[in-house]
């Protein structure tokens, strides 16, 4: 069984992204989104793919399990910029957390990135994206996306 096999299904979505990151800014942007997710290669795979209706636009996440290292890469693409984002970030399953790190780039400021996610409840899950500048002392939560299974 994979860490992602709890995921398979379609989701409603509640998504919240700040208006603006690096400032310090409070503001954010609330929309709808639905996610379908299976699994693939015995559960060491996992695809989702999620549209957001009132934005324009769809995007996917490729997970991928490393047995070696004990590690999932998590890639991102959407159909605005028509590619896969690169680094993915990287990281396991502890305590019911999942936490994947990368270091990138954000309007061309080096960030760490780190992406968390937890299980609340049954039937729900919660994502979490968030960017540090300052070697991993703070984060700044930048985007969330709280699901919740569908009947």
């Amino acid at each position: 069984m994979g860490d992602f096999d709890f995921f398979t299904g379609t989701w409603d979505v509640i998504n919240r992204q700040l208006r603006q990151r690096h400032v310090g800014s409070d503001d954010w942007d609330e929309f709808p989104g639905v996610t379908v997710a299976r699994t693939f290669f015995g559960g060491v795979g996992s695809f989702d793919e999620i549209s957001f209706p009132t934005k324009g636009f769809s995007g996917a996440t490729v997970r991928i399990f490393d047995a070696d290292r004990q590690e999932w890469s998590i890639y991102w693409l959407n159909s605005r910029y028509g590619q896969l984002f690169l680094p993915p970030v990287v990281g396991r399953w502890t305590d019911g957390v999942g936490t994947f790190l990368a270091d990138d780039t954000d309007d061309g400021r080096p960030v760490r990135c780190r992406f968390r996610w937890t299980r609340p409840a049954a039937g729900t899950a919660r994502w979490e994206q968030a960017f540090s500048t300052d070697g991993e002392r703070t984060w700044e939560t930048n985007w969330t996306m709280d699901f919740t299974r569908r009947p």
